[in-house]
């Protein structure tokens, strides 16, 4: 962020004094109300002065960017920048303490989530040449696209909307079930997870273009992080609709899962357990989910990971807590009796809250099941670049502005 630009702490410590949280609505002294709002309204103007100069770069053809020098280490950067002024805004949608102290003193303002959200970017001509760098040449350029696009989707049904009509599902699945270049696979199911997460139309979508199949490939890809975003997607679909537990069963996923669920990768194997879980909860409800001839492979798979948790030193074990209440509920969904950790006193280690019941029941959904699509909570400071703004050499950008941002990780429980 710019330093000439708000000071944000200094506007929640403003907020702060002027409220203890109980008393109603009143009047900002005429100084007051003018500081807020122009402390605010030079943000928005600042983020849409530089997604407009952003935008301008997008559209222009690749050979003229060339021309002027710019190179796709630049775009890299451009399509970082673009991605810290969204999260930006995404930050502000509606839970900021801004809105809070606009509600609370009775400020008629146009809030900064309004003025320049996505839907701004799309009404400037931002999102489809966005979208066409799903298509670039350069696979990192196609990878930080995917991301960008992530961020705007995730958790914003308008987003998602306006990506979907912008045709953004198409690109992104072809990048998913095709690239040569496995990142940019890992890039674009991240960002397919975000667009079709509570999005029904997203979610048919998949469906109609083979999408469990593309996710079964990409369990034998060998690659951890692929495999991690792909059984987590895999898991959301299984709690949306249990009747995609046959179309998993049928491609032939519970073998994968069994096998994944051995995975020297911890988050892999949790995530292997979680999907295996749920198709056992399916099987037991009388879903159509099923593990059929599979059964046998998994108990003896439990049987392994029971004995190589017994071997685990007392650190590993407390960092494989998940794991050791997934293979006992998995136990225990199976074959109606607890698993032999139970006995052996390693469900529940001296300090630990005591795990889900032992008896499974249609009619209890465990902590792991309830938590299952909740979003990760970290986020990245606000930090500042040094780079000036990218320009074309072609004249002076209108409206330039230099506006920095903070930058943020990918979503659906996965690292970026």
């Amino acid at each position: 962020m710019a330093k000439d630009g708000p000071n944000w702490d200094g506007l929640l410590k403003w907020s702060l004094a002027h409220s203890d949280g109980t008393s109603s609505n009143r009047n900002l002294s005429e100084e007051d109300r003018k500081w807020f709002l122009e402390a605010m309204q030079s943000q928005s103007v600042d983020v849409v002065k530089r997604m407009k100069e952003i935008t301008l770069v997008m559209q222009t053809p690749e050979q003229v960017l060339e021309s002027q020098g710019v190179t796709p280490a630049d775009i890299e950067d451009l399509l970082d920048e673009l991605q810290e002024h969204v999260e930006a805004i995404d930050m502000a949608n509606g839970e900021s303490f801004v809105l809070a102290v606009v509600q609370h003193y009775s400020i008629i303002y146009v809030s900064l989530s309004a003025s320049v959200s996505v839907y701004h970017l799309h009404s400037i001509g931002g999102l489809v040449p966005l979208l066409g760098y799903l298509k670039n040449t350069h696979a990192n350029i196609r990878a930080k696209a995917a991301e960008v696009v992530t961020t705007i989707v995730q958790n914003n049904p308008r987003s998602q909307q306006l990506v979907m009509e912008a045709n953004g599902f198409e690109p992104l699945l072809s990048n998913f079930t095709s690239d040569p270049d496995v990142t940019v696979r890992t890039k674009a199911l991240g960002a397919i997870s975000s667009l079709i997460r509570h999005n029904k139309p997203g979610i048919a979508a998949f469906r109609l273009a083979n999408g469990f199949a593309a996710l079964r490939d990409s369990l034998g890809s060998g690659n951890v992080r692929f495999q991690r975003k792909a059984l987590n997607l895999i898991h959301y679909l299984l709690l949306e609709n249990s009747s995609d537990g046959s179309i998993v069963s049928d491609l032939g996923f519970p073998r994968i899962m069994v096998h994944l669920a051995s995975s020297e990768d911890a988050e892999v194997r949790e995530a292997a357990l979680r999907g295996l879980l749920e198709l056992a909860r399916n099987k037991i409800d009388g879903n159509t989910g099923r593990l059929g001839e599979d059964d046998e492979k998994l108990k003896q798979l439990l049987e392994e990971r029971v004995n190589g948790i017994s071997l685990m030193s007392p650190e590993d074990l407390g960092a494989a807590r998940e794991e050791r209440q997934l293979v006992d509920l998995l136990w225990n969904a199976c074959y109606n009796e607890p698993s032999s950790l139970r006995e052996k006193g390693l469900l529940v280690l001296p300090g630990e809250d005591s795990p889900p019941p032992d008896v499974a029941s249609k009619h209890f959904e465990p902590p792991l099941r309830a938590c299952a699509a909740t979003p990760d909570a970290g986020k990245n400071p606000v930090t500042e670049k040094n780079q000036t703004p990218l320009l074309l050499g072609l004249g002076p950008a209108p409206e330039a502005a230099n506006f920095q941002g903070s930058s943020r990780g990918e979503v659906n429980g996965d690292e970026a």
